[in-house]
């Protein structure tokens, strides 16, 4: 395998299939299956997981909320999302562990950073909720940090295209496909792979991220491996 550990961002948009809102139960048992899959190779498997599915903290904070009450109350939506993972994947025979950044230890273990590598080590797959704990960050921030933190190889940004383009693929059929960039280009062009200071804190790292197809079957076990998927962001 080229990648020993990787950790993947999971929008929250992606758990609510085509209803578009909450969490879709067929959908989080597909993906699941996608992540036993590559679990079973012996990679290390840490996630990140966003709440936009259930609860945007920018948009609410936009029509007059309070920016970190709302960002708080998307935190707890990342938790609600991870226990559904979490559930998913133990159903399929994989031990887990949620960790959080705000305690709460009646559902989840508080994120401590050498326990969560421990359990990597140990083969379970290790699922990060409420981001960093810090209102003004986003979950790709937080993905971000917690890529650097466990020492991961890359971080695997799961999106419903299968790359990164120079436009909206969905808006514009000519849009084209970029199969690798650098950090600058990324920052320079304002391609929405992850907000700039995920993008920074990865480039100040030089940790690659791959942006791929989440809803393709076999694509997370294909990067994995080695093959070119999607587009990889990394150094010039």
């Amino acid at each position: 395998m080229k990648y020993k550990r990787v950790l993947i961002k999971l929008s929250g948009e992606a758990l609510a299939g085509d209803q578009g809102f909450g969490i879709d139960p067929e959908t989080i048992s597909s993906i699941s299956q996608e992540l036993v899959e590559v679990a079973n190779t012996g990679v290390q498997l840490a996630i990140v997981i966003g709440g936009g599915n259930i609860f945007r903290g920018v948009s609410a904070s936009s029509k007059g909320m309070d920016r970190a009450s709302a960002d708080y109350m998307g935190m707890l939506a990342t938790v609600m999302n991870a226990l559904a993972i979490q559930d998913a994947l133990e159903k399929l025979g994989v031990t887990t562990r949620v960790m959080t950044a705000i305690t709460m230890r009646e559902v989840a273990e508080p994120y401590i950073r050498r326990r969560a590598i421990r359990h990597l080590e140990k083969g379970r797959i290790v699922i990060c909720a409420a981001g960093t704990g810090n209102p003004y960050f986003t979950t790709d921030t937080a993905a971000a940090l917690r890529a650097m933190e466990l020492k991961a190889d890359a971080i695997l940004k799961a999106t419903k295209v299968n790359g990164v383009y120079d436009k909206d693929p969905v808006k514009h059929p000519d849009a084209k496909m970029f199969d690798r960039l650098t950090y600058i280009d990324v920052l320079q062009k304002r391609l929405k792979v992850m907000d700039s200071t995920a993008i920074s804190l990865c480039m100040d790292n030089n940790m690659p991220i791959v942006v791929f197809n989440l809803f393709e079957t076999g694509n997370i076990k294909r990067i994995v491996s080695g093959e070119q998927v999607g587009t990889i962001v990394q150094g010039g």
